[in-house]
């Protein structure tokens, strides 16, 4: 992410240049796809601002438990669902969260990331990223399901991933249909919403400034 674009910027160029390089039948599944998704209006029933957040306990890359009582217990907590390494957008949108990081941290908070995928590839993408945040593994989506952010992909879609070599049935342990929105939750130490990003638009994500900028509001 360069000093001078947004990451919405650098999530259009990316978009942009993907899909000029994909044939045109992919691009009518995956506009297909987009289209059904949003009609669902999920964005807009998920869990929101001045909700309790769902409690839950996952296992980091590293196989330990944490818990969000527990980081609550230490400040407030951005919790950010992505859907996995395999994604572009995911790992853009996680790379400009690390350059913020130090922003995130200075305000008291803990910075969470949660996916489907299983430890193993955490790991893997926390080394390749060189991500200084916990990266959590949520099997079949389940605290997704909780936050009202879990879909299933639909037949079509799941067989062009499988086309394109993503592995879901290994990298999210056989649970290869559920994904979730991508959401990004500032919470405060009590539990609640304080502020919320919640799309179906799996080529936007919350802007990094806008987090922070929620942070500051709650001191």
């Amino acid at each position: 992410m360069t000093a001078d674009m947004s990451l919405r910027d650098e999530l259009q160029d990316l978009h942009e240049n993907k899909h000029r390089k994909l044939p045109s039948d992919a691009l009518e599944i995956m506009d297909r796809a987009a289209r059904e998704l949003a009609a669902t209006r999920m964005a807009g029933s998920a869990v929101g601002v001045g909700a309790q957040a769902p409690r839950f306990t996952l296992p980091s890359a590293t196989g330990k438990d944490v818990a969000l009582d527990s980081l609550l217990a230490d400040g407030p907590v951005v919790l950010t669902f992505y859907r996995g390494a395999w994604c572009p957008y995911c790992n853009l949108a996680l790379r400009a969260l690390q350059q913020h990081q130090d922003a995130i941290t200075a305000r008291g908070a803990r910075l969470v990331a949660v996916s489907p995928q299983i430890p193993d590839e955490s790991l893997s993408l926390i080394e390749k990223e060189q991500l200084a945040f916990e990266v959590l593994s949520d099997g079949g989506s389940e605290v997704a399901e909780r936050f009202g952010i879990a879909f299933d992909l639909s037949d079509e879609l799941g067989d062009l991933y499988d086309r394109f070599g993503f592995d879901l049935q290994r990298v999210n342990s056989g649970n290869v249909r559920t994904l979730p929105l991508p959401a990004t939750y500032v919470i405060d130490r009590t539990g609640v919403i304080r502020w919320a990003f919640v799309t179906t638009d799996y080529t936007v994500r919350a802007e990094p400034s806008e987090i922070v900028a929620a942070l500051h509001a709650l001191t």
